[in-house]
Parts: C-alpha cells; sequence; structure tokens
C-alpha cells in the first residue's frame, strides 16, 4: 500500500534546510509512495537526485560540492512543491521540471512527447560509431551526410545524430503536430536550424523520395495489453507515442522494415529500437540478418539491419 499521507508544503519547506535534507526527504516519500522510476532515473534516489540539482539549476551531475548547501525559503518552496507534485500526480520527474538528459546532453519536454530515454543514444555515442574497434556499423563518422530519423518526438535522437555526425542533414518525422513542436524547441536550443529540418507526417510520407546514409527509430511498439498495465507514470505519455499496433505492438516497425530500403543509400543502414519485440520480428522474418545490439542497460531492443538486408525481407 502507498502511503500519501504527505505533510503539508509549508511545513516541509521551514523544516528541511540543505540540499542532503531535501533528497533524504524526496526518497522517503518517493518509496512510502510506491512510485515507478523510469524515466531517465531508475532509483528513488537517482530521482531525488535529479529532481532537486534541476530545480536549484545545478549541474545533474554534481552533487557533493551543494549536499551541505543551506537553502534560501523560495528554494526551499519550490524543493517541497515539486516533491509533493511528484507523489500526487505521479508525473515522471521530467514533465515536472521541464528537462532531461541523454548522454549528458539537455532537452525540454512536456506533455506533448514521450519522456526520452532511448537506448539509440548510447549507441550513437558509442564505439560502433566511429569507433577504432574492428567492426563498427560506420566507420567514419564524417562520411554520413543525410540522416533521418523516424517518430522523433522531442527531436533528441535528431539532435545528438546532428552532434556525432558533423557533416550531416537531419531529417526528423513525427505524425504528431504537438510532439513537432517540442522537437522545434530543441533544435533551436542546440542551434541546429540549418541542420535539422522537422517534418510532419506519417514515416515516409512527407520525404518525397529522398534518400539517407542512415535511418534511426524508436517507434511506437507497445502492445495493447502491456499498455492496459502500464504503471501512472506512464501512462502520463501520449498514447500515440507508445502504442505500436497489431497483438504484439510491431505494426510501425513492420512498416519501417518494408519502406526503408527505398530511402537508403547503397551502403546505408537502419537502426531501430523495438523493446521487447524481438521474439516477435524473428518469428516474422526468419531469414533476416538482424544484428542485435547491446547497451549498458539492454541487449536485443535494438537492430541494425543494412540496406542490402532489408532488400532481402
Amino acid at each position: 500500500m502507498s502511503d500519501l499521507n504527505l505533510p503539508a508544503i509549508d511545513s516541509v519547506a521551514a523544516e528541511l534546510i540543505s540540499v542532503r535534507d531535501f533528497i533524504r526527504y524526496a526518497v522517503s516519500r518517493f518509496n512510502r509512495a510506491g512510485l515507478v522510476h523510469g524515466h531517465g532515473a531508475f532509483t528513488a534516489y537517482d530521482e531525488a537526485v535529479f529532481m532537486v540539482l534541476e530545480t536549484l539549476k545545478l549541474p545533474v551531475d554534481q552533487l557533493e560540492p551543494y549536499l551541505e548547501a543551506r537553502l534560501l525559503p523560495a528554494e526551499r518552496q519550490s524543493l517541497a512543491s515539486i516533491i509533493h507534485e511528484r507523489v500526487t500526480s505521479r508525473k515522471p520527474a521530467a514533465y515536472l521540471t521541464k528537462r532531461t538528459y541523454i548522454q549528458g546532453v539537455p532537452f525540454y519536454v512536456d506533455e506533448r512527447v514521450i519522456v526520452p530515454r532511448s537506448f539509440i543514444g548510447e549507441l550513437l555515442f558509442g564505439e560502433m560509431f566511429g569507433g577504432e574497434q574492428d567492426f563498427t556499423l560506420v566507420d567514419d563518422v564524417m562520411d554520413v551526410e543525410r540522416v533521418l530519423d523516424l517518430c522523433t518526438g522531442s527531436g533528441c535522437l535528431a539532435i545528438l545524430a546532428a552532434k556525432i555526425f558533423p557533416e550531416a542533414k537531419v531529417d526528423a518525422v513525427d505524425l504528431s503536430p504537438d510532439a513537432l513542436e517540442v522537437a522545434k524547441i530543441n533544435v533551436a536550443d542546440h542551434a541546429l536550424e540549418e541542420r535539422v529540418k522537422l517534418f510532419n507526417g506519417d514515416l515516409f510520407k512527407p520525404l518525397k523520395g529522398k534518400k539517407y546514409d542512415l535511418i534511426i527509430s524508436n517507434p511506437p511498439y507497445v502492445d495493447a495489453e502491456a499498455m492496459a498495465n502500464l504503471p501512472e507514470e506512464y501512462q502520463a505519455e501520449p498514447r500515440m507515442a507508445l502504442v505500436g499496433g497489431g497483438d504484439d505492438g510491431m505494426d510501425i516497425v513492420h512498416r519501417i522494415l518494408k519502406e526503408a530500403p527505398k530511402y537508403l543509400n547503397e551502403g546505408g543502414g537502419l537502426l531501430v529500437e523495438v523493446g521487447t519485440g524481438r521474439a516477435a520480428l524473428e518469428e516474422a522474418y526468419p531469414d533476416a540478418e538482424f544484428l542485435w545490439l547491446e547497451t549498458e542497460m539492454s541487449f536485443g531492443e535494438v537492430f541494425w539491419i543494412t540496406k542490402d538486408q532489408l532488400e532481402d525481407l
């Protein structure tokens, strides 16, 4: 049973003094309420640290210098309020702070988009792209000139791609006009208006036969049964950003696989995150040469497949 017997915000703000005080209090309250963490933080402690530092506009990766810092009354009021709201609303912390990070890169987010948490971000920054290991997906990041991000949401993967591939123009597509308004904010915040172009439409439809060296996508892939059982934190996100369609949630992924070859240059490839959909895809395409990639927190949730391999499906 969760415990929502919260003290008054003014009382909390009056009693707690330091950064350490508020982190301790937040962890206690999050645990008592049985909150679910998974939107950038995976424990009550990590989320408490993020919320406190972000609300105070302190570096989110530098806790130690500020632990014993005494806070002003207005700061204490802000922290007490946001902790209270996290417990009572069960909205993801990123919606309350309007900020999230991927690989240390900040992004604006609100309820118009899913909270970014794709494993593709880690892969883009890893050795598979321009690394020095024996096998890479892209040998030289300078050779990538055109990138497409399908189902871009907040625009985070398109922006990360623009940073990783400095010579590339990046197109980003989403069906939701609201999501693209958030993406527009992020593109402007990162001063990438000249390199990242946003398109409203259904997958490849607005692209008019363009060709790309690399296509990336973190599409909706949650099936109906899983949607019904999602915790409140995930139910707070836009439904269209989660539901993939079909019994196994893979309908959109099937469409991407079918259409992608027409939009890839020779030597190009497709990088897609599918959550728990690996078994369904391998059953649907028994002869496909999917390369399933590993990240720190996952294995078999992101695949790579080349243009030539796609044409053999």
